[in-house]
């Protein structure tokens, strides 16, 4: 059997070579959908018509709620912000506090479970006593208090960003302390963790290099819902008026909140395009982690090896029975 590349062994790819039929349809449908929210994101500067603090234009003030015209695609807001401009910049603003309760939550989670699951007794009561306390609370109320006491509900980008991704990390940090945990409980009894402590290597590179490694196959999966998890509190934290101030950077969940007496209006294209942004976005994450983790099934493999089977192969493989069955006519 010729030997993968480095190309075929990525995740994403490894993954979409093994998917068949709806599910890989699925999978390439969300790699699309991301794939654009992380090029918006990453060419806001030079996507955006505008900047997403500007009011003003060469021939004076862009205007309140105007419809879409060449000047302006998609109209402007009631606060007088064009609406293109800030869908474009609020793809960015989501990706800084993704990326960054990611991190912060991947990071603080698996070290806390990997300490609770190796060392065990107090400790990993302690530790899962609170993490199962802090689950216990409803995520977005959390998030709340978790802005509230970080930045006093509003703030400039920087320290907004800081403020929505501790409180979704909050939020996340007991999910990933919860995987790790048991990944970490059931490695540490494998031999080879074992044959480790008898030629006397050291507690942490035997937690580190030998059963931290062995405890992160599921992770991938759980990022993948936790992103779009982070995207729906942030918008949510936006709504409610607790995100970023609309001066310091553009925020989907704000402009959707100062959209909702523009509906009763009549006027729609203030709210569509942050609203459909959320959605797409979150559709294409989500899609992707329900495709990881059906993939993860193995019974999805054994659909794939008889949907790559060819009727040459099906009738091969057919022979020995039938042969088996005149033998025993005869």
């Amino acid at each position: 059997m010729a030997k993968r590349g480095f190309f075929d062994r990525l995740p994403v790819v490894h993954q979409l070579r093994q998917s068949v039929g709806l599910q890989r349809g699925m999978l390439v449908a969300g790699l699309v959908l991301a794939l654009v929210f992380l090029l918006v994101a990453l060419l806001a500067p030079w996507l955006a018509p505008y900047s997403y603090n500007q009011l003003r234009g060469p021939d004076g003030l862009f205007g309140s709620q105007q419809p879409p015209s060449p000047e302006h695609l998609l109209g402007t807001t009631v606060g007088g912000y064009d609406v293109l401009s800030r869908t474009i910049w609020g793809a960015q603003t989501a990706l800084f506090v993704v990326v960054v309760a990611i991190l912060l939550s991947v990071f603080i989670g698996i070290l806390l479970g990997l300490i609770s699951g190796y060392v065990g007794g107090w400790l990993d009561r302690v530790l899962v006593v609170i993490a199962d306390a802090i689950y216990s609370f409803p995520s977005l109320l959390l998030a709340i208090v978790a802005a509230i006491a970080v930045s006093g509900g509003q703030s400039g980008l920087v320290p907004g960003v800081l403020s929505a991704a501790i409180a979704i990390t909050v939020v996340f940090i007991p999910q990933y302390l919860r995987v790790v945990r048991a990944e970490v409980v059931r490695v540490k009894s494998e031999a080879f963790v074992e044959s480790a402590k008898v030629i006397g290597a050291s507690t942490w590179r035997i937690m580190f290099r030998h059963v931290l490694r062995n405890s992160t196959r599921s992770l991938p999966l759980i990022v993948t819902l936790n992103a779009s998890e982070a995207i729906a509190t942030l918008a949510a934290l936006g709504f409610l008026g607790f995100g970023i101030e609309p001066t310091a950077a553009a925020e989907w969940g704000y402009d959707l909140k100062e959209s909702i007496g523009d509906v009763s209006a009549g006027i729609w294209w203030t709210a569509i395009p942050p609203g459909t942004a959320i959605v797409l976005t979150i559709l294409g994450i989500t899609l992707i982690g329900e495709s990881l983790n059906d993939l993860a099934d193995p019974r999805l493999r054994a659909r794939r090896r008889a949907a790559k089977q060819t009727p040459a192969d099906a009738v091969a493989a057919s022979q020995p029975v039938a042969r088996e069955i005149m033998g025993e006519v005869e």
